[in-house]
């Protein structure tokens, strides 16, 4: 009997050292642990237009480790751009009117841009601009505007005359436009009804809805490392991250001061041990991309 206490009791006197071994184990993997990471600690502030610099408060920031950029690239190739060729071959309007819109890549037909960029062979050759602008420059004919002298019935009993006043004509209308380029202004309102930009803009927005939401998606579910809230003073901090490259991001949201809207998507670099600083401001601010995105044709 006394042969099994005293067995038992250097049994207990030797397994005792064992949790002190286990825990300087776990010290030493926490201490590792800590030093193979790093901090990312970053200040947010952004400017309204001649005004001072004020913080980014109580917005979400997120760590990612791909570009917002290239994340919605990325997207981009599971939710295809609208194809414009396609979208104008399907409209019903002249051929000569689909070849200029592909020629421009672009499907307005409206504003001071678009008749102040038209020349007058263009007006003269496709058949929706020439009768836009014949209806808008009608009342002046009879003062100064030139008047045909061509007859269509001679197209066919006198091909020869009718052709040769009909290229004066031209001639003259190409010289009148030349001469007097505000007769283009406001032609476009001749043409609200023929313009297929309301059509391909909303259809743009629509793509560009689903690009972006899934451009998030993406971001939160592949190549999300950690987030955070700034507070009152615009800091925030992402703690214990593994070394590498990465970007702070906004995921959509946008900082505002004033006429000012802008967001980050700035990369860095994360050391083992470190901790790295950032400043983020409107001189390393984009605009938002959706508004980026947002040029339609």
């Amino acid at each position: 009997m006394a042969l099994f206490i005293g067995s038992l009791l250097v049994a207990l006197t030797i397994a005792r050292p064992a949790p002190l071994a286990a825990q300087s184990v776990q010290s030493v993997q926490s201490v590792q642990s800590a030093q193979s990471t790093g901090h990312v600690e970053f200040t947010a502030l952004v400017a309204p237009t001649g005004g001072r610099p004020e913080p980014v408060r109580q917005l979400t920031f997120y760590l990612l480790r791909k570009s917002m950029e290239n994340i919605r690239a990325e997207a981009l190739q599971m939710a295809p751009a609208p194809d414009l060729d396609k979208f104008i071959d399907r409209l019903d309007v002249s051929a000569e009117l689909k070849a200029w819109m592909k020629k421009h890549h672009s499907v307005r037909l409206a504003g001071g841009d678009f008749t102040k960029g038209l020349t007058p062979e263009e007006i003269l050759n496709i058949p929706e601009f020439f009768k836009a602008y014949m209806a808008h420059n009608a009342a002046y004919r009879g003062a100064g505007f030139p008047e045909p002298k061509y007859k269509e019935k001679e197209r066919t009993t006198k091909p020869e005359k009718y052709k040769a006043q009909k290229d004066q004509y031209e001639a003259a209308i190409r010289k009148f436009i030349t001469a007097a380029p505000d007769s283009v202004k406001g032609m476009d309102l001749e043409m609200i009804d023929l313009n297929p930009f309301p059509k391909w803009a909303s259809l743009a927005a629509k793509q560009n809805q689903l690009l972006d939401s899934r451009t998030f998606q993406m971001a939160q579910e592949r190549y999300l490392a950690s987030r955070a809230d700034t507070d009152l003073d615009g800091n925030g901090s992402f703690a214990s991250v593994a070394m590498g490259n990465y970007w702070i991001s906004m995921l959509g949201g946008e900082a505002i001061a004033g006429d000012v809207r802008l967001h980050w998507d700035i990369p860095v670099t994360v050391r083992r041990g470190e901790t790295t600083r950032v400043e983020l401001s409107n001189l390393n601010a984009t605009r938002p991309a959706i508004e980026s995105q947002n040029s339609t044709n």
